[in-house]
């Protein structure tokens, strides 16, 4: 079956099999970013997503993903700290608001929260969505479905759940927790309303297989906010001694993601300062939504860079006001 008569199966509204993603990765990589980006200006038109996160509570982490660096099974130099107060949050999320970034999130550290903590950071959503047009995102791990409608009431429209791999590698990166209680609280925040934001970690020591297995179940999840994150390999990690991947790797992977999510947000988040050119050039490989400022551990991409690049592009960013 040739690229072609895929992007037009596509382009009618079919969804394409797992044989035929497979396929795609015999394709040189320009025609599949050449065609990716086609499918994204069809389905998607001009619309950029932009957000951005700030770390809510840092280190001391239970679970064991060998990738990170909050985590106490790891031995990294990270700053640890307790759940931050609401009015430094609130900075964070008004100095976003001010730059022009649409969404923002809290992410905090940690297998999940106490409910003491999940009424805390619900004075904070419920503070900015009272003063800011920002769309409110919150990732905070396992929680309750009673802990979820919480942030939901306070103003939170999507949580933020990665998946990070596919079903069958992932317990090569976590043992503490499974990919099915993912899946199940990707399935309470849907049930009560919110949107889900969920994704995953290219460099892990997966291949293409886990990577399109991966986008097919956030398809079969009806996912449209997909954060694709790149390794970035953290001394005192079990990952530490992984090389990133090419660049024509990480080019062809997104095009296929796009491919198999023709409708979504698919958003270039962490690692991006290892990428050449910032990660730009992906803005043109299917890649329409993107983090952006300081990430959790690691410095990211400064607003004012993007907004240059989107502008360039004849891109807009999404409002949610």
């Amino acid at each position: 079956m040739s690229i072609e008569s895929i992007f037009e199966s596509i382009k009618s509204g079919n969804l394409i099999t797992k044989q035929e993603a497979m396929t795609l990765t015999l394709y040189p990589t320009n025609d599949l970013c050449h065609y990716a980006n086609l499918i994204c200006k069809h389905f998607c038109k001009n619309e950029f997503d932009l957000c951005s996160i700030t770390n809510g509570k840092s280190g001391k982490c239970s679970e064991d993903c060998k990738y990170c660096a909050q985590s106490v099974h790891n031995h990294t130099n990270i700053e640890c700290y307790s759940l931050r107060n609401n009015s430094s949050l609130q900075r964070d999320g008004l100095y976003n608001n001010a730059k022009g970034v649409a969404r923002f999130s809290i992410v905090t550290s940690g297998r999940s929260l106490s409910d003491a903590e999940i009424e805390n950071l619900s004075k904070t959503y419920g503070s900015l969505k009272r003063l800011s047009k920002l769309g409110l995102c919150a990732s905070h791990g396992l929680l309750s479905k009673s802990q979820l409608q919480i942030l939901k009431n306070s103003g939170v429209t999507r949580y933020h759940n990665n998946l990070e791999t596919s079903r069958k590698f992932f317990p090569s990166i976590c043992t503490t927790h499974s990919y099915d209680e993912k899946i199940s609280t990707i399935k309470d925040a849907q049930d009560i309303g919110l949107e889900v934001c969920s994704g995953g970690i290219f460099g892990l020591g997966e291949n293409y297989e886990d990577r399109i297995d991966l986008a097919l179940t956030l398809r079969s999840l009806n996912i449209k906010s997909v954060p694709i994150n790149f390794l970035n390999p953290i001394e005192g990690t079990p990952l530490a001694h992984l090389k990133p991947l090419s660049e024509d790797e990480i080019k062809k992977s997104v095009a296929i993601m796009r491919f198999i999510l023709p409708d979504a947000f698919l958003r270039l988040a962490g690692g991006r300062g290892l990428l050449p050119n910032l990660g730009h050039d992906l803005f043109e490989c299917g890649i329409n939504a993107s983090l952006t400022g300081d990430l959790l551990t690691t410095p990211g991409i400064s607003i004012d860079c993007d907004l240059e690049k989107i502008k360039s592009l004849n891109l807009e960013v999404k409002r949610y006001d």
